[in-house]
C-alpha cells in the first residue's frame, strides 16, 4: 500500500490534487462527550455558570471545520458550503454529530472529525467547574459521500 502523504525518500508532503474532479463531498462524525447527570441536568436548563454551553460547542463545531486546514497541517483549503452539528442529550451523555459538505477536489472527513472534537472540547471548557472528570471519546467518521473512492459508511 503506498502512503499518499509522503513522497519517494518519506518525507511529508501535500497531495497534489488539481487533477481531481470537482464533485459533491459529504462527511459525518460522532463523538460521545461523557459527563454527570447533574451537568446534563445543567445543560437542559441552560444553567451552568459560563452561559449557554451546547450553543457554543455548535459554534465552535462550526468554526473549527473551517480552520481545519490551519490545524491539521497536510489538509487542504476547501470551500465549505454547509456544517451541520447536532447535541442530544441523555442521561450521562452528549452524542455530537457533525455533517460537513462541499463541492471541491477533495473531501472532507477531517473537518468532520475536527468539528465534532472542538465541539466537545467546548463543551468540556464549558462544564469543568462543575466536572472536571468529564470525558470525550469515540471520535469516528461514520459516513463520507463523493469523490472518486464514492460512498464509505462504518459498519456497527
Amino acid at each position: 500500500m503506498e502512503l499518499t502523504h509522503v513522497d519517494s525518500s518519506g518525507a511529508a508532503r501535500m497531495v497534489d490534487v488539481s487533477a481531481k474532479d470537482v464533485t459533491v463531498r459529504s462527511a459525518t462524525a460522532t463523538a460521545v462527550f461523557s459527563t454527570t447527570a447533574e451537568v446534563i441536568g445543567l445543560l437542559r436548563a441552560d444553567g451552568l455558570p459560563k452561559g449557554d454551553a451546547l450553543a457554543v460547542a455548535r459554534i465552535a463545531g462550526i468554526a473549527a471545520a473551517k480552520r481545519t486546514p490551519d490545524l491539521v497541517p497536510l489538509c487542504h483549503p476547501i470551500a465549505i458550503h454547509g456544517v451541520s452539528v447536532e447535541l442530544e442529550l441523555s442521561t450521562d451523555a452528549v452524542s455530537i454529530s457533525a455533517t460537513v459538505r462541499t463541492a471541491d477536489r477533495t473531501g472532507v472527513e477531517m473537518e468532520a472529525l475536527t468539528c465534532v472534537t472542538v465541539a466537545g472540547l467546548a463543551l468540556y471548557d464549558m462544564v469543568k467547574a462543575v466536572d472536571r472528570g468529564a470525558r470525550l471519546t469515540d471520535v469516528q467518521l461514520q459516513h463520507k459521500a463523493g469523490g472518486r473512492t464514492g460512498e464509505w459508511e462504518r459498519r456497527p
